[in-house]
């Protein structure tokens, strides 16, 4: 699989925004903003967000509850 991203890679390294957007056949913004997410933070993947958590389910508590004793 790492050879496959590694190709992707490779073959769009030297592209500009739009050329990627018209190859991978997604909008200009979408890529913009990948390319924006990876320089600042290096990554693409979600990050945390604020907010209040999930309710846990009755299956969850009860899978917390076994997994705590």
């Amino acid at each position: 699989m790492q050879t496959t991203s590694t190709n992707i890679c490779e073959r769009l390294c030297n592209k500009s925004i739009c050329e990627i957007s018209l190859l991978l056949n997604i909008p200009q913004s979408t890529v913009s903003s990948i390319i924006t997410k990876w320089k600042q933070l290096g990554t693409t993947a979600t990050q945390p967000q604020s907010g209040r958590p999930l309710k846990k389910t009755e299956r969850g508590q009860h899978m917390l509850k076994r997994t705590v004793h």
